[in-house]
């Protein structure tokens, strides 16, 4: 049900100062964090934790203060960078990303969407997130943890269905007019999602906007939508054995023979003997991998 204009601004009112005394100190929060700080925390954060990012964030925006300091180094620095985070084309793709900034757009990260979206590996919620987060557009910026939250609190569902239009005209009758407000409460909902509005065991007693929660007052119903099929299992999975080949070549500082990659990639067994060199081929189509004259090296 659409709450009211009213509703809307009592709720918003309490999630904002609630996210002012109990946000986690994130330093991509930071008042001085740069544009391109913020984009580059909306990479990492793409299907990985929070404490997995920290690290990584800190000691690239160390190295590579801005778009045209990445873009002067080679990708496969980036994906050295990258480390473990899982989904390395997300490095390739942000190194690409750096590039179009510095030479498209004067060293600045864009504000404006469709200007976001023109770049490499953004896509619509990268790109209200960085006009909203980097220059307080008003944007709704609608991630996993706010659907969840929105489910329970608008819809008075256990959880969110399959990503939908409808998320973004649902959080746009939450959305504060200001634009500062805007992009606090987009914050604020995320963070709900993230630390008390859990998917496995959230706190209810702690939150606050629990007085206007249709899933909690309706006696938290089990109806949540049909699940989504689940990931493969990664052990044993072809993700698995490209990334024995990907920690090979992050370790290795000149090229490597193909065979030494192919023997790399079968160490702790894999599923068939096909294996290596499907996910060996399926890197080199990838670009995380190049070859030269049966040597194989980052790109």
């Amino acid at each position: 049900m659409k709450p009211t204009e009213d509703v809307a601004s009592e709720i918003a009112a309490a999630l904002s100062a609630w996210f002012a005394r109990a946000a986690r100190d994130l330093p991509w929060r930071g008042a001085d964090v740069t544009p391109w700080a913020i984009l580059v925390s909306e990479f990492m954060l793409q299907q990985t934790q929070v404490e997995r990012v920290l690290p990584r964030w800190v000691a690239w925006i160390e190295r590579w203060p801005t778009p045209s300091a990445l873009a002067a180094d080679e990708p496969g620095e980036a994906v050295r960078a990258w480390d473990r985070l899982g989904y390395p084309r997300r490095a390739l793709w942000l190194h690409r990303a750096a590039v179009e900034i510095s030479e498209q757009h004067g060293d600045a990260v864009p504000s404006n969407v469709d200007d976001l979206l023109a770049l490499t590996g953004i896509g619509p919620y990268t790109a209200r997130a960085v006009a909203a987060f980097a220059y307080g557009e008003r944007h709704p910026v609608v991630d996993t943890n706010t659907r969840r939250v929105i489910a329970r609190l608008v819809h008075g569902r256990a959880a969110a269905g399959m990503p939908a239009p409808g998320d973004l005209i649902d959080m746009e009758a939450l959305l504060p007019e200001s634009r500062e407000s805007a992009a606090v409460f987009n914050a604020a909902a995320m963070e709900l999602g993230a630390t008390v509005c859990t998917a496995r065991a959230p706190r209810c007693g702690e939150c606050p906007v629990a007085a206007w929660c249709e899933w909690r007052g309706a006696g938290y119903p089990d109806n949540a939508p049909e699940k989504r099929p689940r990931q493969a299992k990664f052990d044993g999975s072809d993700r698995q054995v490209r990334g024995r080949i990907m920690a090979l070549l992050r370790r290795s500082s000149t090229s490597v023979d193909r065979e030494t990659a192919l023997d790399a990639a079968a160490e702790g067994g894999v599923r068939d003997p096909e294996q290596p060199r499907r996910a060996y081929d399926s890197l080199l189509a990838d670009g995380l991998v190049i070859e030269l004259d049966g040597k194989a090296r980052l790109p």
